[in-house]
């Protein structure tokens, strides 16, 4: 379970929440304390119709709070993610205590970000996403929606590994909204179990998305929670790994009560 800790001012549904690091830190110790198993924060918002933001201001936002998460977690707190494109802003962030690189651009937006990851032994999320944030919902088309992304990550995930990154600290995001419109992100859940053949961890971030606002006729994003949270059943009941979400307590149990029907209860446990 990834907890999203946003500290920008223009994120879709969380925007302007945390932009005070002390305010950032807390909610990262309350998702931990919720049973986050790591904290994804970002600095740039990837919206569909973002701009990108300039390295230097997301360092301002990020560095302080991945700090501050660090040293309250202690060695025995979650994992901290940086999610960017950014191979400074990832070297920051390592600095900073982060161990986990959340790349939605899957290594390609940076020429550095590669290099970087494998000299810092750096954990890698690699998402796919048809175009960048400022244009990927412009009309996005594809033969085959799920195939084509599995093609996609299975090169990114060849080329993380011919670059130094061991196979083992590599995940890979299917980019739910990220240049696909809602009947494409309904066909990836309906066979999402299919990305496990690429032979690492899958991470699925369908929290508070447009998706889910359309299927149910739901405008603000918060109050989509009840659709994450089925969105998040239909994940682990697939055997996906990681499900990235703003609303950590709820998803929790959801995540493990499907993770104990998926694998049936032991004698022992009930």
């Amino acid at each position: 379970m990834v907890g999203v800790l946003n500290v920008t001012p223009d994120s879709f549904s969380d925007g302007g929440v945390h932009e005070a690091p002390a305010d950032a830190i807390d909610a990262g110790c309350r998702m931990a304390d919720q049973g986050a198993d790591a904290i994804d924060v970002g600095g740039e918002s990837t919206r569909p119709g973002s701009q990108p933001v300039p390295p230097e201001e997301q360092i301002r936002r990020t560095r302080a709070v991945i700090a501050g998460l660090a040293q309250r977690f202690g060695n025995e707190g979650p994992a901290i993610s940086i999610d960017t494109r950014s191979a400074t802003v990832a070297d920051a962030a390592l600095d900073a205590g982060a161990s986990v690189i959340n790349d939605v651009s899957a290594l390609r937006h940076d020429p550095d970000m590669a290099p970087l990851a494998a000299s810092r032994r750096a954990g890698v999320i690699l998402m796919h996403m048809k175009g960048t944030p400022a244009d990927m919902q412009n009309k996005p088309t594809y033969r085959d929606v799920v195939a084509e992304i599995m093609d996609f990550l299975g090169q990114r995930i060849e080329r993380a590994t011919d670059a130094g990154i061991a196979r083992e600290r590599i995940i890979v995001d299917p980019g739910i909204g990220f240049g696909k419109t809602t009947a494409h992100n309904l066909e990836i859940f309906r066979r999402i179990n299919e990305f496990r053949a690429l032979g690492v961890p899958v991470l699925v971030g369908p929290s508070r998305k447009r998706f889910i606002g359309e299927v149910l006729g739901i405008a603000d994003p918060l109050d989509r929670l009840a659709g994450t949270t089925a969105a998040v059943a239909a994940c682990v009941l697939a055997g996906v790994e990681c499900v990235r979400v703003h609303d950590v307590r709820a998803c929790r149990q959801v995540a493990v009560l499907c993770a104990a029907i998926r694998r049936g209860p032991s004698p022992a446990e009930f």
